[in-house]
């Protein structure tokens, strides 16, 4: 949904992209400090109750990880560092760092676990789903209400809303639960119909 928005972001990073090239800041190194990024929320995520420090940083690091995740591929593609294996290790980390934030959500107490376990697997499936249908020559990039930039963003709104708002991070993941499950059923008939046309 937001993919033609993160290619005008990508389009702006350029410039940036390349300064960062030259200092020899590589996209998997970028990618690998996303993954920390994500982890650092989630990690304040978690200690959400115990101290109020932590509430303002985990939302705010939820946007960092994305600037990364966006930077990356800027970076491979200005510098002509990109390879199969940087697409795969930038996959493979944002979903680890998806998952990671999610689960400091639900581990700090912040959604109950049904909605959060629903929540991170609708998520993965989003993903999985892509990459298995693009094994089958299927492009989805741009298919469905909810990739990860709106994830991300959703999460980033509800870490917000919730410093202000008890269980605001609850109605943030119900939504993202409807959403990355209804994404996962656009996308299986968005398949289906392309393997029967």
């Amino acid at each position: 949904m937001l993919t033609k928005i993160k290619k005008f972001v990508e389009n702006l990073l350029t410039a940036q992209a390349l300064k960062i090239g030259k200092i020899g800041l590589s996209p998997n190194i970028i990618s690998i400090l996303g993954l920390i990024l994500a982890t650092a929320s989630g990690v304040s995520f978690y200690f959400w109750n115990f101290n109020p420090q932590f509430r303002w940083a985990a939302p705010l690091l939820i946007l960092a990880s994305g600037f990364c995740d966006a930077l990356d591929g800027v970076v491979a593609r200005v510098t002509g560092d990109e390879s199969a294996f940087g697409a795969f290790l930038d996959s493979l980390l944002d979903r680890y760092g998806e998952a990671i934030i999610i689960t400091g959500i639900i581990m700090g107490g912040l959604s109950p676990l049904i909605i959060g376990i629903l929540g991170l697997t609708g998520s993965l499936l989003v993903s999985y789903t892509r990459s298995k249908a693009e094994g089958y020559g299927v492009k989805m990039e741009g298919v469905g209400l909810l990739e990860r930039p709106e994830r991300l963003i959703i999460l980033f709104i509800g870490g917000i809303i919730n410093i202000f708002v008890t269980d605001a991070l609850t109605w943030t993941l119900t939504l993202i639960v409807i959403l990355t499950h209804l994404t996962v059923a656009q996308r299986a008939l968005f398949f289906f119909r392309k393997m029967k046309s």
